[in-house]
């Protein structure tokens, strides 16, 4: 070492603690780099797996049954859905007085309409003198017998003391479940070829 000649040599040991000084400080910033850089990846990563299981969440193409075969009513308690025929209507099977009665659901005939055999099935049978009342059809007025039915079972839903009226065979030939019926439900809404009835 000179001190005249302002030339300075430092002992290997000084040089080699700054020289590691030097290399460590650069290693913690790239250690800190590196870091903070895992941290910004896996943030974008977490968000794009939240969008990928948010993608994968969405429903399914449903099974598409043939159109041709009639499905039977699905029955949950005391709600019932019914899906339509190829002509739009509404078939159930109803119990009328215990006894099983086929019946078309119309929400335009304002009362339950019985054939007269099928109200015969079930222990129901006017005189003639009973047929006081006039229904107008599309056939024109004809007379009808009123009746009152103790129970209509449809389903799981029961319905006690539904007007009624009786029709001569020849003038219908389906028995009609109406509004005497629909009305006394909490609710009964079509939709997409399907009639949800519940109590």
């Amino acid at each position: 070492m000179r001190v005249d000649g302002l030339v300075s040599i430092k002992p290997p040991l000084i040089l080699a603690c700054q020289s590691g000084r030097r290399s460590l400080g650069f290693a913690m910033r790239q250690l800190i780099f590196f870091a903070v850089a895992l941290v910004v990846a896996g943030s974008y990563m977490a968000r794009f797996a939240d969008r990928a299981v948010e993608a994968r969440s969405e429903p399914q193409a449903a099974v598409i049954e043939p159109a041709n075969e009639l499905r039977e009513p699905t029955t949950s308690g005391r709600s019932l859905m019914l899906e339509s025929d190829r002509q739009g209507h509404f078939q159930v099977e109803a119990k009328v007085e215990g006894r099983f009665v086929d019946f078309v659901v119309d929400t335009g005939a304002s009362l339950v309409v019985l054939r007269e055999s099928s109200a015969a099935l079930a222990g129901i049978r006017p005189q003639p003198r009973d047929y006081t009342a006039t229904a107008v059809t599309a056939n024109g007025r004809i007379k009808a017998a009123p009746a009152k039915i103790d129970r209509i079972e449809v389903g799981g839903i029961t319905v006690y003391d539904v007007p009624a009226m009786i029709l001569p065979d020849e003038v219908l030939s389906k028995n009609l479940l109406g509004v005497s019926f629909l009305s006394r439900l909490r609710r009964y809404e079509y939709a997409n070829g399907r009639l949800l009835l519940e109590q």
